[in-house]
C-alpha cells in the first residue's frame, strides 16, 4: 500500500509530465523524475516514465496525425537501426552518466546560443542525409543512455518545419525508441506488479495533465512553440546535469 505522501508526489509529477507532454511532446522524464526519485527507487522510475511517455503520445497522436510522413520519417528510422546497436555496444565502455552529463551541457549551449545569438537559425536544406545522421546520433543516445530525443528536437527545430511538423517528427520517433526500451526493461523481469500500482496512480494522472497541455498547444503560435521547445530543452539540460553529477558524486 502506498503512503499519502508518495501518491502525492507520484500524481503531481505524472500530471506535470502530461502537462509538457501535451504542449511540445517530450519532456516525460524531465517532468517528473523531480518529483518521483524522492519516493520511487529509479530501478522503477525510468520503467514508469516509458509507460506514461507511451500513454500520453497515444493520445496526443491526433493532433498532428495529419502532419504524420512516412516518406519524412524513413531517414530518422534507418539512421536509428544502424546508431542503437552502437550505443548498445558503448554503453559497456563509457559512464552513461558522464555521458549524460556531456548531453546536458550541450543542449544548455545550444538553447542559450539560440536564445541570444540566433534566434531564427534554420537548416532547410540539408536534406535527408542530414536527417538520417540525426537518426544515427538518436540510436546511439538511445542505447547509450535511453535518451533519444534531444537531439532529435534540437534537429526538427533548426530544419524550419511548423510545429505539427516537428512533432510528427520527433514524438513518432521517441516513442519507437522509447517502446524498445520498455520491452528491454521486460526483458530484464522490470515491469512488475508494483511498476503496476505506480502505473495505476500515474497513467490518469498523465492523460489529465496531458489534455490541459493539449488545449495549450493549439493555443500558442509557432514562434511560441519554438521558445517553449527551446526553454524546455534547456531545462532538461540542467536536469541531466543536476541529476547524474549527484548520482556520480561530482559536487
Amino acid at each position: 500500500m502506498l503512503g499519502f505522501e508518495t501518491i502525492v508526489f507520484l500524481v503531481t509529477g505524472a500530471a506535470l509530465a502530461g502537462l509538457v507532454m501535451g504542449l511540445v511532446g517530450f519532456g516525460t522524464g524531465l517532468a517528473a523524475l523531480g518529483f518521483w526519485l524522492f519516493v520511487v527507487d529509479p530501478i522503477l522510475a525510468v520503467p514508469l516514465v516509458s509507460i506514461c511517455s507511451l500513454a500520453t503520445t497515444a493520445f496526443t497522436l491526433r493532433a498532428y496525425a495529419h502532419a504524420i510522413s512516412w516518406t519524412r520519417l524513413a531517414p530518422f528510422f534507418a539512421g536509428a537501426v544502424a546508431g542503437l546497436p552502437l550505443g548498445i555496444l558503448l554503453l559497456a565502455r563509457l559512464d552513461p552518466a558522464i555521458f549524460k552529463i556531456a548531453m546536458g551541457v550541450f543542449l544548455i549551449g545550444y538553447t542559450l546560443f539560440r536564445l541570444l545569438v540566433m534566434p531564427k537559425l534554420t537548416l532547410a536544406r540539408v536534406g535527408r542525409a542530414g536527417d538520417a545522421l540525426v537518426g544515427i546520433g538518436g540510436g546511439i543516445l538511445g542505447g547509450i543512455a535511453a535518451i533519444p530525443g534531444p537531439l532529435t528536437t534540437v534537429w526538427c527545430g533548426l530544419r524550419g518545419w511548423s510545429k505539427d511538423e516537428q512533432r510528427a517528427v520527433y514524438q513518432p520517433f521517441n516513442q519507437i525508441i522509447i517502446l524498445l526500451a520498455l520491452a528491454g526493461y521486460a526483458s530484464q523481469g522490470l515491469v512488475t506488479a508494483e511498476l503496476g500500482l505506480l502505473a495505476f496512480y500515474c497513467v490518469p494522472a498523465s492523460l489529465a495533465g496531458m489534455a490541459l497541455g493539449m488545449a495549450g498547444y493549439k493555443r500558442i503560435s509557432e514562434a511560441q512553440f519554438q521558445r517553449l521547445v527551446l526553454w524546455l530543452l534547456m531545462a532538461s539540460g540542467f536536469m541531466l546535469v543536476v541529476l547524474n553529477a549527484f548520482s556520480h558524486g561530482v559536487t
